[in-house]
C-alpha cells in the first residue's frame, strides 16, 4: 500500500469542499480502517407511500387506533415493523 499523504487543514467548509472535489480521498485515508458512524439522536428519514386499502378495513384500523389514542398512520407503521421484526427473527 502507498503511503498516505497528510491531511490539509481548511479554513473553511468551501475550501474544503473545494479540495475534495478535485482530489481522491483515498490517497489520504485508510478507508478500510473506517467504522461506520452513529447518530443516536438523527430520525430516520421517511418515505411517504400510496396504499390501498378496503375501506372496511380501514375503518377497522381506525377504530382499533382510536381505542389505543394513537393515529391510524402510527398504529399501522407499529403493525408492519412488528411484523417484519417477526418475520426477521423466523
Amino acid at each position: 500500500m502507498n503511503k498516505l499523504k497528510k491531511m490539509p487543514e481548511f479554513n473553511t467548509e468551501a475550501e474544503e469542499r473545494a479540495f475534495w472535489e478535485t482530489h481522491d480521498s483515498a490517497d489520504y485515508l485508510d478507508w478500510s480502517q473506517a467504522t461506520p458512524a452513529y447518530f443516536p439522536k438523527l430520525k430516520p428519514s421517511t418515505k411517504t407511500i400510496s396504499l390501498r386499502l378496503p375501506e372496511t378495513l380501514l375503518d377497522r384500523i381506525k377504530i382499533e387506533a382510536n381505542k389505543r389514542d394513537m393515529p391510524y398512520q402510527s398504529l399501522i407503521k407499529v403493525w408492519l415493523a412488528d411484523d417484519v421484526n417477526d418475520s426477521r427473527r423466523s
